[in-house]
């Protein structure tokens, strides 16, 4: 721990930050008991606040040796969106604020905690409007040690590196911590000494070309320190074209010792490049070409060697630092969250050297040894897709334990996994709908190597792996979006070349993408090439489709979801492009627009998403309302079946818990109870898996996970804040028999769809809208089936109307029935339901099941004989019943098809070994379930009476 401490602290203070512009200090190098008065300059960063008319206020903590990352704030003062008169700054005019305080008091900080910064970000009353620096990041002022030393630094210029003009006056300013001769050097030229004072003021005309080294020096009798910052004169622009065939971002040339890098950034006067061959600073020799259409950069890199990592961001008008938006990997402060176990030789973040993210690349790496090189992705009609969050699905949130699960993916039967987006995300611990780098991998999960094996372990069992995507917007982290910023307003510029500078549509968060741009397009289809073919990736979701549209809807929701003509010519383009890449891709759209779009955009071969959650979740329940209708393409018209229905996905509330909480209950039936709901949960399954068309499954659902989509990560607290938070990882799951048998019953079903032409070429009749008795008919010429449910909470009759007259397997339990009367009722108690094939397949996975639960949830035994003769009858009957063990006495109950107990006896054994009942005589026409009970085991009997 203390080691850990001192690195972290050392990484801290050589760190440049740009804080200096935004905030300043007296005194200018305060330690942890000073009382320090600390200078706002609105006019600088990101502008935000300048010329406010309304009072600014102090979001402010510390980074201490007790924080994980250099972003970790510790001892934060007030809440959000407050008027605490704590954190309330003081106006000095001309856009200058100012607080003062002791820092150990006003942070409240212990004895043995270190502060290492002092942490901000200002803001107006409400929150709404804040003060940054100028790539949006948190403003952060070095805190010294009491006994530091002798330290110096530069004050002004603010940036270790700025760019000049021949004729220009640099206001140089610099502060030591104690006495001492400071001297000023360009290039080792003299230029100013102060023989002995704490600060150097020298006004640095600029008068010859090039790169300059700037340096003060500071010696006292004991120590010698410096500072360094570097100014350049550009050379003219030399305008010229890259080599053919090159693409945006990084280029890989022949001979592994260098490489192009291409930059499109329209309207910018000159760009250097930065890197660890240049030691970060600027440098004529790395000033960008620009091509004759004024908006794309080059510059070729060489000097390399094989295998180099190379580090990198570019420059532009002497003012921002930017990664490549098309980077393979890049490099942040939050590395540090990521372990050498989920990211092995995880590349060092150039700390002390840079700020910002960091593109890197490796100059000749080995081609990656795909082995599955003939995988043949399944047809999309065939798909059965489980989602998941690698964060909430595996422990160790890592590839190598993802491909360690693929076995069980194989024998839960699913043929694709959906991947929540995996691709550069703001943070660590993320849904990943806040994407700051579309193209590059994020490290949180693993390596691109270990990307690949799991990928490449997946096509050889015949999955495919599909990635979620969101181009719908990025955040400001995006150097899409720093590159063209309105600080002022907090939004992309007029003329940003991706981003609206307002969003067209409701539900955009973050920058909303400009889809008709063709800079927009061609980033977009970079990107997803890029996947396709260096990862091998088989297909996309697209998040928020229906956001790809440039007419403005404004908040109207209900304007937004009109048809939009340009919106289908948007996703066609970019569906084309894909299948040009890779004709057998998958292009998956949540779009959840009115029928006709969705219909024209499944012609057209893409796929869209369709929820029945609210109708799963309801049938399943036990309410009346339970419409399937939703995963059905004959309900809407279709002529494809290209709609991925799902009960459940990351956005819905897990059916399971809606089933443990909101359950109905009958006098011995309880959808409540654990056992119950999850038999429900099957009952359900098999009016969704047979439907035509591809499928999807919301990680664990195949094992009834219940935990609220809003539960917080400790497990048991459920709020709406806690949506987004990690959830509880539950594998032993499989511990429990009745989990496990819906596992088996999901698996049987997936295996049905996939195996059995029937299931995706048969005739579908359904009828599973809001109906309690619900029934699916496939007319095949390999078999028909049957499927018949009751979601009601009383037994009930429900017309089978078989296909044809003969022998009928059900699947599930092993029985059989010989039909010859197609419409004679089948009576199903509650939550029952029934797979009749009349072909005899194969037993499901886990071997042979019975429906019924006892009252203890047991499954039901046969404590003794029954006969019942004659039946059918138009009479009365005799029921004669003979224990199989020690039996004291039984109840016999007679129900009717509404449930309805209509006729009631008793028998003592001890008086006989076997007892004959006459039952039935009053009864009307009509099919009756003899229920027979002795304590909490149940038996149960047909009886038609005629």
């Amino acid at each position: 721990m203390y080691s850990k401490t001192i690195f972290f602290f050392a990484a801290l203070c050589m760190s440049f930050s740009l804080a200096a512009q935004v905030i300043y200090t007296d005194p200018v190098f305060p330690n942890v008991d000073d009382n320090v008065t600390v200078y706002f300059n609105a006019a600088e960063g990101n502008q935000a606040l300048k010329n406010s008319t309304t009072p600014i206020y102090a979001h402010t903590g510390v980074i201490t040796d007790a924080s994980t990352t250099p972003s970790d704030w510790k001892h934060v003062k007030s809440a959000w969106a407050t008027t605490d008169p704590n954190v309330l700054l003081t106006s000095q005019g001309n856009n200058i604020y100012s607080i003062s305080f002791n820092i150990r008091t006003y942070y409240n900080i212990a004895a043995n905690e270190n502060v290492l910064k002092l942490a901000f970000v200002f803001r107006d009353a409400t929150g709404s409007t804040v003060g940054r620096n100028v790539d949006g990041s948190d403003i952060l002022y070095d805190v010294v040690p009491a006994n530091v030393g002798l330290q110096v630094q530069f004050l002004t210029p603010t940036s270790n590196s700025l760019i000049t003009q021949l004729g220009q006056n640099i206001s140089v300013k610099a502060a030591a911590t104690q006495n001492a001769n400071l001297k000023l050097t360009d290039n080792s030229a003299l230029l100013t000494e102060v023989l002995s004072g704490k600060t150097l003021n020298y006004n640095l005309n600029v008068t010859s070309a090039g790169t300059h080294e700037v340096k003060v020096t500071a010696t006292n009798v004991t120590e010698t320190k410096e500072s360094v910052f570097f100014y350049v004169v550009p050379k003219p622009l030399q305008v010229s074209e890259p080599p053919a065939g090159m693409n945006l971002g990084a280029n890989y040339l022949l001979g592994d010792t260098s490489i192009l890098l291409k930059f499109y950034a329209p309207n910018k006067q000159n760009i250097f490049v930065i890197g660890n061959f240049n030691n970060w600073t600027l440098n004529t020799n790395y000033q960008m070409n620009r091509s004759a259409d004024g908006a794309t950069w080059w510059l070729v890199i060489g000097g390399l060697s094989p295998l180099q990592r190379v580090n990198y961001q570019y420059v532009v008008d002497g003012s921002l630092k930017v990664a490549d938006p098309l980077s393979e990997l890049i490099l942040s402060a939050d590395d540090a969250g990521i372990s050498a176990s989920t990211f092995p030789n995880l590349p060092a973040y150039p700390t002390g050297k840079t700020t910002g993210t960091v593109s890197t690349i490796q100059i000749g790496k080995p081609a990656f040894a795909w082995q599955a090189n003939n995988y043949v992705a399944p047809p999309k009609t065939n798909l059965v897709i489980y989602e998941t969050l690698l964060r909430d699905f595996v422990a160790n949130h890592d590839y190598k334990t993802m491909s360690d699960t693929l076995n069980y993916f194989q024998k839960l039967g699913i043929n694709c996994i959906e991947l929540m987006p995996v691709n550069e995300f703001d943070g660590n611990k993320s849904w990943g709908y806040n994407p700051s780098y579309h193209m590059a991998l994020d490290k949180y999960y693993g390596s691109p190597e270990s990307f690949k094996t799991f990928i490449d372990e997946a096509h050889k069992r015949g999955i495919s792996v599909v990635l979620d995507v969101v181009f719908n917007h990025t955040t400001g982290s995006s150097p899409l979006a720093q590159l063209y910023w309105d600080s002022a307003n907090n939004r992309p510029t007029l003329d940003n070349p991706w981003l609206n500078p307002v969003a067209k549509h409701p539900y955009n968060v973050f920058n909303d993408f400009n889809h008709e741009s063709n800079a927009t397009k061609e980033y977009m289809y970079r990107c997803l090439k890029y996947w396709l073919s260096e990862y091998r990736i088989d297909g996309f979701r697209f998040d928020l489709s229906k956001g790809f549209t440039q007419k403005n809807s404004g908040n109207d929701v209900g304007l937004w979801g009109n048809y939009d003509a340009s919106r289908i010519a948007i996703l066609k383009q970019l569906n084309d492009t894909l299948v040009a890449a890779n004709p057998k891709v998958y292009t998956i759209l949540e779009h959840f627009g009115g029928n006709q779009e969705e219909k024209e955009l499944s012609n057209l071969g893409m796929m869209l998403w369709g929820n029945t959650n609210y109708g799963a979740g309801q049938a399943s329940m036990g309410f009346g309302d339970g419409n399937l209708q939703g995963t059905a393409t004959v309900y809407r018209g279709w002529t494809v079946q290209h709609l991925v229905g799902y009960m459940e996905s990351h956005d819905e509330e897990r059916n399971m818990f809606r089933n443990l909480k909101s359950g109905r209950n009958a006098a011995d039936y309880d959808v409540k109870e654990l056992a119950t709901a999850l038999r429900r949960q099957e009952l359900t399954s098999c009016f969704f898996y047979p439907v035509q068309g591809p499928k999807m499954l919301w990680q664990f659902g195949e094992l009834g996970y219940d935990y609220s989509i809003n539960t917080c990560s400790d497990g048991v607290i459920i709020s709406n804040n806690c949506r987004l938070a990690e959830k509880p990882i539950r594998w032993d799951y499989l511990q429990n028999a009745d989990r496990k048998r819906l596992l088996n019953v999901t698996s049987s079903l997936i295996n049905l769809k996939k195996s059995e032409p029937a299931f995706f070429d048969g005739d579908f009749y359904y009828q599973i809208g809001s109906v309690y008795q619900k029934k699916i008919q496939i007319t095949h010429s390999s078999m028909n089936v049957n499927i018949l449910g009751n979601f009601d909470l009383s037994t009930q009759p429900i017309n089978p109307e078989f296909q044809n007259m003969g022998k009928w397997y059900d699947y599930f339990s092993g029985d059989s029935i010989n039909v010859t009367n197609v419409t004679e009722n089948i009576i199903l108690r509650q939550g029952e339901y029934r797979l009749y094939t009349t072909k005899k397949l194969a037993p499901p996975v886990g071997g042979y099941i019975k429906y019924v639960l006892t009252e203890n949830n047991e499954i039901v035994k046969n404590d003794f004989e029954i006969s019942v003769n004659p039946n059918p009858t138009s009479t009365e009957a005799e029921l004669t019943i003979k224990p199989t063990s020690n039996v004291k006495e039984v109840v016999i109950e007679l129900i009717d098809v509404l449930g309805r107990v209509v006729e009631t006896n008793k028998i003592d054994f001890q008086q006989a070994n076997s007892s004959t009942v006459k039952i039935g005589n009053s009864l009307k026409a009509g099919t009756y379930i003899i229920k027979i009970t002795n304590n909490n085991l149940k038996s149960f009997q047909k009886f038609i009476k005629i």
